[in-house]
């Protein structure tokens, strides 16, 4: 059914960063679809990493606008649009975790579907350094060159930093911490991983999970109407310690939801687990 919807149609992929070297594989190889990248789209004007231009809304809100832009260029009919957030882990505040979602429109058949993956696994990092060495030092740290490298520094002939973006060569290294170094109005400068996915291997490899999970949710059909996307909506929590059998945190039950026809599907035990372990109850293990 999958590939009757989408086989041999054409959909654009709004991005700058080459994100296609993983999403449209996936897409094409699964979806029959050929993937296409617009032409004059600027998906920094939706914000970048280095916060000299602001998200103009919340994540997922953001990666549609840039979808919807992608139409409007290409005239096509299906559109891709990923968007990236990294903050501490809600759980474990000193790790940074990332956030991926991928999104899906399709204006002919009137379907809208997200992929996304929350993952720890991410060199997201920055430090403020006064000398070549503590930035050689962050550099390694951070899994650099493999991995690019942004600096930006206050400088007193301007009003905003000056930013240094894509620095993946040792070369390119020192001499923008000496530059930054000799300019920056009190001798220091902000050193941080750049994020954007052409320059963050560990990024791109969680925008691809993110891609199989929208894959995941494509071919995953609602019982009553049989629209693609039939996905979790809901969470609800309170499986049984195997001992005391008092509510934990750990999920009971998942609610999968058509956004088409909104019919509604519970299920219990999605992990396979009736029980939690003792050492994640609250009561048998304060």
């Amino acid at each position: 059914m999958t590939k009757q919807l989408f086989n041999n149609r054409v959909a654009v992929l709004a991005t700058m960063h080459h994100k296609e070297k993983v999403i449209a594989p996936l897409l094409e190889q699964e979806l029959g679809i050929k993937v296409i990248i617009p032409q004059d789209l600027d998906t920094d004007a939706f914000g970048t990493f280095t916060r000299d231009i602001k998200r103009p809304d919340a994540q997922i809100a953001t990666a549609k606008l840039k979808a919807v832009k992608a139409l409007e260029i290409a005239g096509e009919t299906i559109s891709i649009a990923s968007e990236g957030s990294f903050a501490p882990h809600p759980g474990f505040p000193y790790i940074y975790a990332n956030r991926e979602v991928v999104v899906f429109l399709d204006i002919e058949n009137e379907l809208e579907i997200i992929g996304e993956v929350f993952s720890t696994d991410t060199n997201f990092n920055h430090q403020v350094v006064n000398n070549l060495q503590a930035a050689e030092e962050f550099a390694v740290k951070v899994g650099f060159p493999e991995h690019g490298l942004v600096i930006w520094f206050e400088n007193s002939n301007s009003q905003s930093p000056e930013i240094i973006k894509g620095i993946t060569t040792k070369e390119r290294l020192q001499e923008s911490v000496n530059l930054a170094l000799n300019n920056a109005v009190d001798g220091k400068l902000h050193i941080e991983t750049d994020m954007r996915a052409l320059y963050n291997p560990t990024r791109m490899k969680n925008i691809e999970k993110a891609t199989q999970d929208l894959l995941n949710k494509i071919n995953s059909y609602c019982p009553q109407c049989s629209t693609p996307g039939f996905s979790i909506a809901e969470k609800i929590k309170g499986l049984p310690c195997e001992i005391c059998h008092q509510p934990t945190f750990l999920t009971m039950a998942v609610i999968y939801e058509c956004r088409k026809c909104n019919f509604r599907e519970k299920k219990l035990y999605p992990e396979g687990k009736r029980f939690a372990d003792t050492g994640l109850c609250n009561y048998c293990n304060p």
